[in-house]
């Protein structure tokens, strides 16, 4: 009897022990959570599996309204259950203790389910007064109840502050970029757009920023990595092609035009790769290693820049680096969208599984519009 009493403390001690790492790891810890760390996390596991589901009954639905309204309370819902989720396993780790201490309470616990529900009273600091403890070792459990159900409530809330704070963060300039590069973005529409507009002078400014974005979304989503669930909020937009759309205005400008910022593109190259390259890394994605696009495509991109008035390089050599340097990142942008199911765009996402109509992208002045290969939703 003495022995199955200490295997159940020592059981909810196990349980406590779990559920506050995950929290610290989650929560306070400002980075990537180790490898070791990462696999005995209860969050690790909740959420991606979570997500499979959630994703699945999203894409059956028709409605792209609908569809898009759905995937897009996941982001939410999941810091919801997050909290549910480790309220519920620091209370049945407490009630795991007390109930191996249940000599120690007054009145003494019938079974688990009433330690529990003390665990639970100790743990929210309710104190209806109807169980007391009078020994130590239960005396000590309802204060750290006590103490870490106000600690992870005000963790939580603080938690909450800072996913929105960085996620408005990224949706800005998301936004932003809407107004050169259309909805869903395209790295062919951001430089036709600057070049018809005579603002090409302000490109490096385009990169410099989208290179602070870059390292931006690095660093929060891999220590958040819940933030990558949230769903950008205009229809047509979305951070990964968005992401996508800024490395191939780079990749073309390095390859394709003969002026242009170069050295600000290859900045922002270097940056938004190891950011991608990070982002699937840590969610452990396939990345398909064969992904580009069709020689028609990139011509139809140079005939579109020609008339904006860039000059190009030769059209055969152009389409040889163009082609090699996309294959650095394409499969990874395409791994991402397909996890998150992103709305399709002009060469980004151009495998995502989703059923999307038509968006009508941004105006280009003085230019006939353009079809989008993948909003038919290959």
């Amino acid at each position: 009897m003495v022995l199955s009493l200490v295997l159940e403390a020592v059981i909810g001690i196990a349980v406590v022990a779990a559920i506050l790492v995950d929290v610290f790891l989650a929560v306070v810890v400002p980075r990537r959570a180790p490898t070791i760390g990462r696999q005995a996390r209860v969050s690790s596991h909740i959420i991606p599996r979570l997500w499979k589901v959630w994703r699945a009954i999203g894409l059956r639905l028709n409605s792209t309204e609908r569809r898009e309204a759905f995937l897009g309370m996941f982001g939410s819902l999941s810091v919801i259950l997050l909290l549910v989720a480790w309220a519920a396993g620091l209370i049945l780790g407490y009630g795991l203790i007390l109930d191996a201490v249940r000599a120690q309470i007054k009145p003494e616990p019938e079974n688990l389910g009433a330690a529990l529900y003390f665990a639970g009273v100790s743990m929210l600091t309710i104190g209806f007064g109807d169980v007391v403890p009078v020994g130590g070792a239960a005396r000590l459990t309802s204060l750290v109840a006590a103490a870490s159900g106000l600690g992870l409530f005000a963790l939580v809330i603080t938690f909450v502050f800072t996913l929105y704070g960085s996620f408005q963060r990224r949706e800005v300039a998301v936004v932003v970029l809407e107004a050169g590069a259309g909805a869903p973005p395209s790295g062919v529409n951001l430089l036709e757009t600057y070049a018809l507009l005579g603002i090409v002078g302000d490109l490096p400014r385009v990169f410099a920023d989208w290179q602070a974005w870059a390292a931006d979304i690095m660093d929060s989503h891999l220590a958040y990595p819940i933030l990558a669930y949230f769903r950008s909020s205009h229809d047509g937009d979305s951070w990964i092609s968005s992401l996508g759309a800024v490395m191939d205005a780079a990749t073309l400008v390095l390859t394709t035009l003969e002026d242009g910022p170069h050295g600000w593109a290859k900045l922002y190259r270097t940056v938004g790769g190891h950011c991608l390259e990070d982002l699937v890394l840590a969610f452990r994605l396939d990345v398909e290693p064969d992904v580009g696009l069709e020689r028609s495509e990139f011509d139809e991109a140079r005939l579109r820049l020609e008339r904006a008035g860039y000059k190009l390089r030769d059209p055969d050599e152009s389409w040889t680096m163009f082609a090699r340097l996309r294959s650095e990142y394409a499969g990874r942008v395409n791994a991402l969208a397909h996890y998150w199911a992103s709305p399709p765009a002009q060469w980004i996402g151009d495998r995502s599984p989703l059923r999307f109509r038509r968006v009508h992208h941004q105006p280009r002045l003085g230019a006939a519009p353009a079809p989008n290969p993948a909003s038919d939703g290959r």
